[in-house]
C-alpha cells in the first residue's frame, strides 16, 4: 500500500502545483509593471502641467515625488513578500488616480504662484506618501482580516468617539460651514474619514453576528417583508446618527454616505429590501424636513433646482464649474491649458470640473473607468470570499468609494445636491488620502486570503 505522502503526482497534477507555485509572481509582476505605468503617467501629466503653464519643467516636486515612488516600490515588496496572492490591480490605480490629482492640484498652484510647503501640491505628495506607509503598516500588523471581527464593538466605539471629536470645543473646527475638522496646533485633521472604514468593521462584525434575526422574522406587506419593531433599533439609531451630523456639523455629504453604508451592509447581510425602503424613507424624510428647517440645507436644495437664480453669489461655485465642464468638451483644453482657477476649491471639492476642463469628457470618462475597476475589484473580493465577515466588509468598503465618487460628480454636474465631499484619491486633503489607502490594505489583504491556497508539497 503507498503512502500519500510519498505518492509521486501524476504529469497533470505536476503542472497544477508549479502553476500554482508561479500564479504569485506572475500577479506581482503584473502589478509591477503597472504600478510603473502609473507612475508614469502621473509623472507626465505633471511635466504636462508644467509645459503647458510656464513652458518648461519645475523641480521643485522632485524631492517628495522621488520619495513617494521610493515608498510605492516599498509597499510593492512588502505585498510581494506578505500579500503575494493579492489583487495585482488595486494599487496600481490608486497609484494613478492620486497621480493624476497632483498634477491637476500642482496646476492650481502654478496659477496662484504658490511654492515651499504653501503648495498644496507639495503637501498632497507629502500626505500621499505618509498614507502608503500607513497602508504598509497596516499589511505588516493585520495578516489576517479575521482579526478584526474581535474587535467589532471596539471599533464602533472608536466610530463615534471620531464623529464626536469636531463637536469638542477647542479642536472642533468650522470649515465653509461645516464643523468636521478638528485642530491641534498647526495640524488639522477630518476624524470622519478614519471613522468611516471603522463603522464599516463594526457593521460587518455587527451584522454577521445577527443576521438571522434581522433575516427571517417580520411581516409582508405589498410582497416586501419589513422587519419587527424590535429590530427596528439599529435602523433608528444610525438614522438619528445620520441626522445628528447633518443637524450639528452641518454635512450633508457625510451623513448620506455614513447611512447608506450602513443600509447597503444591512442589505448584503439580510437581502431583505424591506430595510432598503425604510432606510431610504427616513433619510427622504429626514433630509426634508431638514430642508425646511435650517437655511443651509435649504440653501443647498435651491442651488441644485435652480443654480442660476444667484450665479454671482452663492452658486457661483456650482455654475463655474458647470462652465467649466463645457468649457473641456469632449478632449479637452489641455493640461495647464484651461482655467478651473475661475472655480472656487478647485483643487478639492471641485477637482473633477477641473480635470474636466482640461481633460475633457474623454479623460474624465478614463478617471471614472479606473473608479469602476477599483470598486469591482472591492465587489468581486467580497463574492469570493469564503467568510462572511469578509463578504460584508469587503462589500461595504467598494461601497463607501462608490457612493462617494457618485455623491461628488452627481454633486457637480447637477444630478444631487452639492455636498462637501471630495474625490477619492483625486482631492486635497490628508485625512481622505490616508483612509483611502487603508481601504486599499484591506483589499489587498482580503483578496490574498482569497486567493491563496494551501501549498502542496512533494515529500520523499
Amino acid at each position: 500500500m503507498t503512502d500519500a505522502r510519498t505518492e509521486i503526482p501524476t504529469g497533470e497534477q505536476a503542472l497544477e502545483r508549479i502553476a500554482a507555485l508561479r500564479a504569485p509572481r506572475l500577479l506581482r509582476n503584473l502589478e509591477l509593471s503597472l504600478m510603473l505605468f502609473a507612475i508614469a503617467v502621473g509623472v507626465g501629466a505633471v511635466i504636462l502641467v508644467d509645459l503647458g503653464v510656464r513652458d518648461r519643467v519645475g523641480s521643485e516636486l522632485v524631492p517628495s515625488g522621488a520619495a513617494l515612488i521610493i515608498a510605492l516600490l516599498l509597499l510593492h515588496v512588502v505585498i510581494r513578500r506578505t500579500a503575494p496572492d493579492a489583487d495585482p490591480l488595486i494599487v496600481p490605480i490608486a497609484t494613478a488616480l492620486n497621480g493624476i490629482g497632483i498634477a491637476q492640484i500642482h496646476r492650481i498652484d502654478l496659477y496662484y504662484e504658490l511654492t515651499g510647503w504653501g503648495a498644496t501640491a507639495i503637501r498632497q505628495i507629502v500626505w500621499t506618501l505618509l498614507a502608503v506607509v500607513i497602508a504598509t503598516v497596516v499589511l505588516l500588523v493585520i495578516r489576517n482580516h479575521l482579526v478584526l471581527l474581535r474587535y467589532t464593538y471596539i471599533f464602533g466605539l472608536v466610530a463615534v468617539v471620531l464623529l464626536l471629536l469636531p463637536m469638542l470645543p477647542g479642536i472642533g473646527k468650522e470649515t465653509f460651514g461645516a464643523r468636521v475638522w478638528i485642530e491641534i496646533g498647526a495640524f488639522s485633521f477630518q476624524p470622519g474619514e478614519i471613522a468611516k472604514i471603522a463603522l464599516a468593521i463594526f457593521f460587518a462584525g455587527y451584522l454577521m453576528r445577527n443576521r438571522d434575526s434581522l433575516s427571517f422574522v417580520g411581516k409582508k406587506f405589498a410582497g416586501i417583508r419589513f422587519p419587527r419593531g424590535r429590530d427596528l433599533g439599529p435602523l433608528l439609531v444610525f438614522w438619528l446618527a445620520a441626522m445628528s451630523v447633518l443637524i450639528f456639523q452641518r454635512d450633508l455629504g457625510t451623513s448620506l454616505l455614513y447611512f447608506g453604508l450602513f443600509l447597503v451592509m444591512l442589505y448584503l447581510a439580510t437581502g431583505r429590501t424591506g430595510w432598503v425602503v425604510l432606510g431610504v424613507g427616513l433619510f427622504l424624510a429626514g433630509g426634508l424636513i431638514a430642508s425646511q428647517v435650517f437655511d443651509y440645507v435649504n440653501r443647498r436644495f435651491q442651488n441644485w433646482l435652480d443654480p442660476f437664480h444667484d450665479m454671482h453669489g452663492v452658486s457661483y461655485q456650482l455654475v463655474q464649474g458647470l462652465f467649466g465642464l463645457a468649457n473641456g468638451g469632449m478632449t479637452g483644453t489641455g493640461l495647464g491649458q484651461g482655467f478651473p482657477q475661475e472655480t472656487p476649491l478647485a483643487q478639492s471639492d471641485y477637482i473633477i470640473p477641473s480635470i474636466g476642463e482640461e481633460l475633457g469628457m474623454i479623460g474624465l470618462f478614463v478617471v471614472l473607468a479606473l473608479y469602476l475597476v477599483l470598486v469591482a475589484r472591492g465587489m468581486r473580493i467580497g463574492f469570493a470570499s469564503t467568510d462572511d465577515f469578509g463578504k460584508l466588509l469587503a462589500g461595504g468598503l467598494a461601497f463607501l468609494l462608490a457612493f462617494q465618487v457618485f455623491i461628488v460628480v452627481g454633486g457637480v454636474t447637477r444630478v444631487i445636491p452639492l455636498t462637501g465631499l471630495t474625490s477619492p484619491f483625486l482631492a486635497a486633503g490628508g485625512s481622505s488620502l490616508i483612509s483611502n489607502w487603508i481601504i486599499v490594505a484591506l483589499f489587498l489583504r482580503m483578496s490574498n486570503a482569497v486567493r491563496s491556497r494551501p501549498k502542496m508539497v512533494i515529500r520523499s
